[in-house]
């Protein structure tokens, strides 16, 4: 959310910040080319060549005398070129509604004047951080004509350069064809985002939208299409569907004796406008008072902006945008202090990535994450809590053939004496609330209220072994605290078997006491174990360093070996002679062997197939090097007590080629 004295991180390539390279330029004499963001076809498109001869200029180039900002930024700054990134554009018009927020995202103090060195910045939220965007000033032009988004005024050109950043800062243009008003919203802002579907909205819908606009909110609506043929299809009313438009007015006035709901909306197209009642130079307009005209700035000048009485815009529209710059909920006058806890985590196929409740057997291994409700709110037994699911980097990663996520959550209540919760409890509990659906955005947010106790949310994909970074924004009154997938509860030690292990170790040994065919069970189905697990087991149990297993070392292992087989057999259900790399997490915490996501994950993609199946040979290799590992850490780190560092342990994991 734009708050004063926020630090600012620069994205650079090499670190530096906007004032040092303009400097840098200055004391050059040359104008600033911006090597992270080249005026090359690449930063146009990832998918296709471009399409036509397109010439990259700097504004002086376009006119004699360019200007960044002439008389105020505002909407009718913003027309859409030749990218499908309405979405985008309907945003920006939103963003010029709100002077402090703007003057964040877009500096004002940047000229083509004094100081001009060909670099231009400016500001965006991601993932809870701002970031300062550096861009030169070479835009993409055909026939001297800006190709993207351009002004109505062909001397100005602060919306061609933010539009420019933005490109930036998710890869490419192509990168923006397509999305959510709310997605550029938020990065706008850093706020909290809400949806409504006007067919099923609350009955104090108006009001809603009346105090959003108050309270400085960012709003946004569209029109839904049944098939890709709909898309940007214009109705006789003059309205476009599957298009985003910006929402910049709420207002009531009197129109003969009554009191009539208006709305107005702004098509990014700076064009094609509404025809139906009260529409530019409609009858409506002829009853009412000279002031209340005045007070609306209403004007006939096609622009892309038109008003509309509420329930027409109910009927022809679909969806309403909107992003709060507080999580205060526009139905009632009441305003809290907000608590926001922040959790990032990961999907990754093997390990993390359960899919939705419809894949039980993988559901719980997601990430989970406790939220404790305490307090309810004041003058009521419940508590409200809004959480908001973020996938990241989704509009980065298209050039490699990726998109969003069709993402989701659910809350459970939890159990007062247990943390974790393994698979038999999403079994036999259901959800107490979740997002309204699954759907590929880049956030799904809800608000809730729930009574006080503690809770688990479960962040996940649809489908199981879909990877993806999110970040989740708990808003609520308390601090949440994080938790992690469950640990089972461990099998029963079994009793010594000391007669006959003397014998099976002389029979396995052999002359030279090197083992190389370590045993054979028939409970577990593979084919032996191979030259580098047995090496493995050798320099786990090996204590006097002789290379060679004695029997008080054998005997040691033998007894650590029972429990892992047993471990091993209580996961694969199937006695495939393989297990889930799933519950990979759950063996070894079962073993002893307490270890973090970011752990399990590089495990996983060590030891599983493609498949996400561990066998016997890979999961005994894991298991043995692990607990070399946690020797060889306790051994650097006594006075820790074994309390392990990330850095350290990836850094061991490594060495031990794990």
């Amino acid at each position: 959310m734009p708050l004063k004295n926020i630090r600012v991180n620069s994205t650079q390539a090499d670190g530096k910040t906007y004032e040092q390279l303009r400097l840098e330029c200055l004391q050059k004499g040359k104008l600033f080319e911006d090597p992270d963001f080249p005026a090359v076809g690449d930063s146009l498109f990832f998918s296709q060549r471009v399409p036509v001869n397109f010439e990259w200029k700097r504004p002086g180039e376009i006119c004699k005398d360019p200007k960044f900002i002439t008389g105020g930024a505002t909407r009718t700054d913003i027309c859409q070129g030749q990218l499908g990134d309405c979405w985008l554009l309907a945003a920006i018009a939103s963003l010029t509604l709100h002077e402090e927020t703007l003057k964040r995202v877009v500096p004002h103090d940047q000229s083509f004047d004094r100081g001009y060195a060909g670099i231009f910045h400016f500001q965006f939220w991601q993932h809870n951080k701002w970031l300062d965007v550096v861009v030169d000033d070479r835009l993409p032009c055909v026939r001297n004509n800006l190709v993207f988004v351009h002004s109505a005024d062909n001397t100005e050109f602060w919306s061609a350069l933010l539009e420019k950043a933005y490109a930036k800062l998710n890869g490419s243009y192509e990168s923006l064809k397509g999305g959510s008003t709310m997605e550029a919203m938020e990065d706008f802002t850093g706020g909290v985002g809400e949806m409504y579907e006007t067919k099923n909205a609350p009955t104090n819908l108006f009001l809603i939208l009346k105090k959003a606009v108050e309270r400085g909110s960012m709003l946004g609506c569209s029109i839904d299409i049944t098939s890709s043929a709909e898309s940007e299809a214009q109705t006789t009313t003059g309205l476009v569907k599957g298009h985003a438009y910006s929402i910049t007015g709420v207002e009531e006035v009197n129109y003969r004796g009554a009191k009539v709901q208006l709305i107005r909306v702004r098509n990014p197209w700076g064009q094609v406008e509404w025809n139906g009642p009260w529409s530019d130079n409609s009858r409506e307009w002829s009853a009412i008072d000279s002031s209340e005209k005045n007070r609306l700035l209403h004007n006939s000048l096609d622009d892309g902006e038109f008003w509309m009485e509420f329930g027409d815009f109910k009927a022809n529209y679909d969806k309403i945008e909107i992003c709060n710059l507080t999580p205060d909920s526009l139905s009632d006058d009441g305003s809290k202090k907000w608590e926001v806890n922040l959790f990032e985590g990961n999907w990754i196929r093997g390990s993390t990535a359960g899919g939705c409740r419809n894949y039980i057997d993988t559901f719980w291994t997601n990430p989970q994450f406790k939220l404790r409700l305490d307090h309810p709110d004041d003058g009521d037994k419940m508590c409200s809590v809004i959480v908001a699911l973020l996938q990241k980097n989704r509009r980065r990663l298209r050039k490699e053939g990726l998109d969003m996520e069709t993402i989701g959550f659910a809350i459970y209540e939890a159990p007062d004496d247990q943390d974790h919760q393994g698979k038999d409890f999403f079994r036999y509990n259901g959800s107490k609330a979740r997002s309204r659906s699954y759907i590929n955005m880049r956030e799904v947010s809800e608000r809730f209220r729930l009574p006080p106790g503690n809770y688990l949310l479960v962040p996940t994909t649809f489908q199981p072994h879909h990877e993806a970074d999110f970040l989740i924004r708990i808003f609520s009154e308390n601090k949440a605290g994080a938790m992690y997938p469950p640990k089972p509860n461990p099998p029963e030690e079994e009793t010594d078997e000391e007669k006959g292990l003397r014998r099976l170790f002389e029979q396995i040994a052999g002359s030279d006491n090197a083992i190389s065919s370590l045993f054979s069970r028939k409970e577990v189905k593979f084919d032996g174990l191979t030259l580098n697990t047995c090496h493995s087991i050798i320099n786990l149990m090996d204590v006097d360093n002789t290379g060679m297993l004695e029997f008080e070392e054998f005997k040691v292992f033998w007894e650590k070996l029972k429990k892992w087989i047993m471990l091993f057999l209580a996961y694969d259900t199937d006695r495939s002679g393989r297990m889930s790399s799933y519950e990979l997490r759950s063996a070894l915490n079962a073993a002893g062997m307490n270890l973090n996501n970011k752990i399990l994950q590089l495990l996983g993609l060590r030891f599983a197939d493609e498949n996400f199946d561990i066998d016997f040979d890979d999961y005994l290799t894991c298991i043995v090097r692990l607990e070399n590992m946690f020797r060889v850490f306790q051994a650097l780190d006594k006075q820790k007590k074994g309390v392990i560092n990330l850095n350290m342990m990836q850094f061991l994991m490594l060495s031990m080629n794990i």
